[in-house]
């Protein structure tokens, strides 16, 4: 056996890392949160938490204080052995704490809609079309939350739902963000359509630079999935094919990275 060994002839130990490398992958369930951030944003926002577990033994002032904020929210707070916290966890970035809430609401298109007419402003809105890394998904949401846009709609099929992971990648922006999840994209886009609403889809070959765009208008973006793009329907179905100029040598961005600097060039041109 080929063993890795230091000078002086005894085994290095296993890279922290390497606890979890062998732990079969826990399926990631929706109203599952880890982290600080994501329990205090969902604590703020007023969500139902069910249940808190929180590492035993922990001495962290703020830590004890978030646990002490849940049960005073009518949490049960439930002190567990870290192992069983590193078990639980799908992020394995669990910082002591995981909560078990209620399953995020989903909401329609017009729900959406309905927010930009409360607070007086244009729509703003996201498509993911098929996005399977619930990291890009999280980070758009995160984005999407600080540039002020309505709402984000996702197809119920072949896409990442609102997950621990997502949550924890958006920062908490997932409990403030309007998230529609929809049977058919092209359906959704044909019904924002109607509604006034203009489709701006995103590819390196669009027939415009984004910066020639108008954007002030009803806006939804389209970013298309991290290995394949948009689908051709999808495009087909886009009013207006944007691209981001770029300069350097690599030919695409993120999903994440694109949608972001699409929706601020939204917010700059609405400024």
């Amino acid at each position: 056996m080929n063993e890795k060994r230091r000078p002086n002839g005894r085994e290095n130990p296993p890279r922290r890392a390497d606890r979890f490398a062998d732990r079969t992958p826990v399926e990631e369930v929706e109203g599952q949160l880890e982290g600080r951030n994501a329990l205090q944003e969902a604590l703020k926002s007023g969500r139902t938490i069910d249940k808190v577990f929180v590492a035993m033994g922990d001495t962290d002032k703020s830590l004890q204080r978030l646990a002490a904020q849940a049960k005073e929210a009518g949490a049960v707070v439930v002190p567990v052995d870290r192992r069983k916290l590193d078990a639980m966890s799908t992020t394995r970035a669990h910082q002591g704490v995981i909560a078990l809430a209620a399953a995020h609401v989903y909401y329609t298109i017009d729900d959406i809609l309905e927010e930009a007419a409360s607070r007086g402003e244009t729509p703003l809105i996201v498509i993911c079309d098929e996005l399977s890394d619930p990291h890009n998904l999280g980070a758009i949401m995160r984005s999407a939350e600080c540039a002020g846009a309505h709402g984000v709609i996702i197809p119920k099929r072949r896409s990442v739902g609102l997950t621990a992971t997502v949550a924890k990648a958006s920062a908490g922006a997932v409990e403030y963000m309007k998230v529609a999840r929809v049977t058919n994209i092209n359906n959704a886009i044909s019904e924002l359509k109607e509604k006034g609403v203009w489709i701006f889809g995103t590819a390196a070959e669009g027939s415009i630079p984004m910066y020639k765009a108008d954007l002030t208008g009803p806006t939804a973006i389209v970013i298309g999935n991290e290995g394949d793009g948009m689908s051709q329907l999808v495009r087909k179905n886009c009013d207006v094919m944007v691209h981001i100029p770029m300069k350097g040598r690599i030919s695409s961005l993120n999903a994440s990275a694109a949608a972001s600097i699409l929706l601020y060039e939204a917010v700059r041109q609405r400024l």
